[in-house]
């Protein structure tokens, strides 16, 4: 289960200050609105005065902006350099290239990277295998999260909270091709099965004629940044799981993400 922002840390940070800092920071990037400093002290399990003490300090560097008439704290404009920054520098394509090369490789299928925007997935690596036809996943591409592999990847390591709020309602969906799920129970019962087995698949949902399979990329917090999928025709018939299972791993060990471990010694999945 992806953890609390109170319990992310699980040995004591040698810089206290520094890492209060940053997860006051990340727990505001997480809410979809300004937050109360009673309510950062509370959620972070930080006392009240060092909250505000670091706030101030945040506000002086521009990293977050006071509202004064709603007594609330927000990201602010140096938050938003550093996402520009991120964005130029592209290191998640970057360190995910060679292993999505990599992949198209071994199972000589086409194979791709896609990130969640909004209810959308954003295609951010895209290798085409040898002889194979062109994919809808460009780079660049986006496509709707809950027909994709890799959307339902993502979406099924997100906290359901924040599932549902992407999908309140049946206007939240799209179709492409006539398949795939309409409402919300039957987004539940789909990610359901990949909380399940821990892969998402997806039939002729996005394409007529195509499958993919898809594995959740987890950051060095568990939140899922990414999905890594490949796409094959019908009449093919190949296993990719657990090469597409291996590649997501070795990008979590890029990214820092470290997987818990179980009371028998075995992985447990964070999953909400």
């Amino acid at each position: 289960m992806i953890p609390d922002d109170a319990a992310d840390v699980q040995a004591g940070p040698q810089v206290p200050a520094a890492d209060q800092t940053l997860r006051i920071l990340r727990h505001l990037a997480r809410r979809p609105a300004p937050v109360a400093a009673s309510a950062l002290a509370r959620d972070l399990g930080i006392p009240r005065s060092t909250t505000y003490h670091l706030l101030a300090t945040l506000e002086a560097h521009g990293f977050v902006v006071h509202l004064p008439q709603e007594r609330r704290w927000g990201l602010g404009t140096s938050a938003f350099e550093l996402a520009g920054g991120y964005a130029r520098q592209e290191p998640l394509a970057r360190l995910g290239r060679p292993v999505i090369a990599a992949l198209a490789d071994r199972v000589g299928e086409s194979a791709h990277l896609a990130v969640m925007s909004g209810r959308d997935v954003l295609y951010i690596v895209e290798e085409r295998a040898l002889r194979r036809p062109a994919l809808v996943t460009d780079v660049g591409v986006r496509l709707p999260a809950h027909l994709t592999a890799t959307g339902r990847a993502m979406l099924a390591a997100l906290p359901k909270v924040q599932v549902r709020a992407l999908y309140p309602d049946a206007a939240a969906f799209t179709d492409r091709t006539g398949r795939g799920p309409a409402r919300p129970a039957e987004l539940r019962e789909v990610l359901r099965d990949v909380r399940r087995t821990g892969v998402a698949t997806e039939d002729g949902e996005v394409t007529a004629g195509f499958r993919s399979v898809a594995v959740a990329v987890r950051d060095h917090s568990g939140w899922p940044a990414a999905a890594v999928a490949v796409t094959w025709e019908l009449h093919s018939d190949p296993d990719p799981s657990d090469a597409v299972a291996d590649a997501a791993r070795l990008l979590e060990e890029r990214l820092g993400y470290r997987q818990r471990k179980g009371r028998h010694g075995t992985g447990e999945t964070r999953m909400p």
